[in-house]
């Protein structure tokens, strides 16, 4: 039976707590009161609720899935981190074998991404040859996920040479529907412009990305509360994806023209009221444990330090459904000595991470 108590200042609100962790091991819950017996782990310094990748392929790398021993690397990474709570926002590795371990973090996803056919990575969606069969698909993702939907929402269309929908409205209005219907919300990959109207009037529940927002969508996306998971460290990688696209003059120009005003279209969004949240899309170009860096960068679209942290911590959780630091919650906690709204270089060190009421 596990019997621990942290003492410290609790993160956002920086007052004084204390808290007692009791259970099982690997099963450990949060109490307010005082429980006999309990070993001090940690005692001053910085607690928050752990850490959480709103955009994180676990079982993905750069070519593709990777192998099981692999995808178990990315897990045991991504807890170092502190990330203790991982939305995986699409992948064709089925990981849900890794919920058996009590020593890994939770992982809520969406299953299979879902595309047209060439119109995304290789091997990695489910394409969909008739797009009026996309309800049907997407019916059956609710199902196989954790209360998520993932959709490719625009790709290159090498026909014209440049990033394009993959969806007309109408199937998107009836495919939205069918995920609600099962009880799942749903978000797509978005970097440019013309998909996103049709995505958001269609009631989707965020997007991913949204390097293409301007004035009118950022309008729709307050008008239907749809939230943003900007993933501003892997936007550092379009210039290079633009140099690579060489036979396609107009998609280039295009990704380099998105990079560009990126921090500021997701900064009007932040000014208007989008709820943003953290995600570094790690697993395909972006290594996993960065969610210090995706914190940092918040900062450059207007976030103030503790905003930007709450972004990949309570207001995430909050967000997503599952709880935060609070009586009963599942022990999961990050501890700092010093304050984690320093930066990167302290928030991507913890000095103490407890999952499940376990240490690490």
């Amino acid at each position: 039976m596990t019997r621990l108590h942290v003492r410290g200042r609790a993160l956002p609100d920086g007052e004084p707590v204390q808290w007692w962790i009791v259970g099982d091991e690997g099963a450990g819950l949060l109490s307010a009161e005082p429980i006999a017996g309990a070993e001090t782990v940690w005692d001053g310094g910085w607690i928050m609720a752990g850490l959480v990748d709103a955009h994180c392929h676990v079982g993905l790398g750069p070519g593709g899935p990777v192998s099981p021993d692999e995808t178990l690397v990315q897990a045991e990474t991504e807890r170092g981190a502190g990330a203790l709570l991982l939305r995986d926002a699409g992948s064709p590795v089925d990981t849900r074998d890794l919920d058996d371990r009590d020593d890994l973090p939770r992982i809520i996803r969406a299953g299979r991404h879902l595309a047209r056919p060439k119109r995304y990575l290789p091997h990695v969606p489910i394409d969909i040859e008739d797009e009026s069969q996309l309800p049907q698909y997407v019916a059956e993702q609710a199902c196989r996920g954790d209360g998520w939907v993932k959709l490719v929402g625009d790709w290159i269309d090498r026909g014209v040479g440049d990033l394009a929908p993959l969806w007309s409205d109408d199937v998107l209005v009836a495919a939205i529907d069918a995920a609600h219907a099962n009880g799942a919300r749903v978000t797509a990959h978005v970097f440019g412009e013309d998909a996103l109207p049709g995505l958001i009037k269609a009631g989707i529940d965020c997007i991913e990305h949204g390097t293409g927002l301007t004035d009118e969508t950022v309008a729709l996306m307050v008008e239907h509360g749809t939230a943003l998971v900007p993933t501003l460290i892997n936007i550092e990688n379009f210039p290079g994806i633009a140099d690579a696209a060489g036979k396609y003059p107009a998609y280039a120009a295009h990704m380099r023209d998105l990079y560009r005003s990126c921090r500021a279209r997701v900064g009007a969004a932040r000014e208007a009221g989008v709820p943003i949240y953290a995600g570094t899309d790690a697993g395909g170009m972006i290594a996993h444990g960065r969610i210090a860096d995706e914190v940092d960068a918040l900062k450059g679209i207007g976030m103030d330090p503790t905003e930007a942290l709450g972004a990949a911590s309570w207001a995430a959780r909050r967000w997503l459904g599952r709880p935060a630091l609070e009586h009963g919650a599942p022990a999961d906690l990050v501890c700092f000595s010093e304050d984690p709204r320093l930066g990167p270089q302290v928030l991507g060190a913890p000095d103490l991470v407890i999952l499940r009421g376990r240490t690490y």
